[in-house]
């Protein structure tokens, strides 16, 4: 697995090696080390899930001393499962989190303000993080099967080439921990909807058939395809090899609980270390 496990003061958080060797400031939460009970316990970070927002609110306390950001940097996502990617800056910090967002539907972030700490959420989708070190811009995308599908990551890379000049051949992305493709089972028409947007030889690689009009899916291979086509060179695309779905008691899964669990986060900034 390509993930770095560390802890501070009993916060469990996970870094990447190839953002880390990167010098970029990023981390990614587990379960362990905060103060929500029950179904979300302990490290939920979201306050969509019925948690109490004191709960919340310490969470992200803990989570930020442990990776070393300033929570009030924070920019949250609005996750759809859609394919919209937005540039924020500073005037965006504390949007979710200590302000009203107007950040809509919106399920990718990009910046180049050394100030902004970008936050998208996780229970088993796949987070996607990208680093441009020539223009210090840094991307963090929430991609469910819906987003891959719609090649979520593809556009991120283009609106950070359209936005900051960035070279695809330059970027470091992290395809982050989410559920492998032996535990993600779909139906039928989530298969058709990838045979309409990838070439048939592709779905063969991602795409296993099982009886009555069931599939696997490996969402990290059909990301790194969409990452390399939008020009990423694969030795600059890290995959981390961590499924929630296999780790519930460490990771929130979506599908390991019936949907009874909090959010784990993702979070990167150009800011250096």
């Amino acid at each position: 697995m390509n993930v770095k496990k560390k802890s501070k003061n009993d916060v469990t958080f996970l870094t990447f090696p190839i953002l880390e060797e990167a010098g970029v400031r990023h981390g990614f939460s587990t379960r362990l080390g905060g103060v929500s009970l029950g179904d979300l316990a302990s490290m939920n970070l979201s306050f969509s899930r019925g948690d109490d927002p004191e709960k919340v609110m310490e969470n992200h306390r803990r989570f930020a001393a442990a990776v070393g950001y300033s929570m009030e940097n924070l920019v949250f996502s609005d996750q759809v499962h859609d394919t919209i990617i937005r540039r924020v800056n500073s005037s965006d910090r504390g949007k979710g989190i200590l302000c009203e967002s107007d950040l809509r539907g919106v399920d990718g972030l990009i910046t180049n303000d050394p100030e902004v700490v970008l936050i998208t959420f996780y229970a088993d989708c796949v987070p996607l993080f990208f680093y441009d070190a020539g223009h210090h811009a840094v991307g963090a995308v929430h991609s469910g099967w819906r987003g891959t599908a719609g090649r979520i990551g593809a556009k991120a890379v283009s609106a950070m080439k359209r936005e900051f000049g960035t070279d695809p051949a330059n970027l470091l992305a992290v395809i982050g921990p989410s559920i492998c493709r032996d535990c993600y089972e779909v139906s039928g028409d989530v298969a058709e909807a990838f045979r309409q947007e990838f070439r048939e030889e592709q779905c063969k690689e991602f795409l296993t058939g099982k009886s009555g009009d069931k599939y696997l899916l490996d969402l990290w291979h059909a990301n790194e395809i969409i990452l390399r086509e939008a020009g990423i060179p694969a030795s600059r695309i890290q995959i981390s090899g961590l499924c929630t779905c296999c780790h519930p008691e460490f990771l929130f899964s979506h599908r390991a609980s019936g949907g009874r669990r909090g959010n784990l986060a993702g979070v990167i900034t150009p800011g250096y270390q």
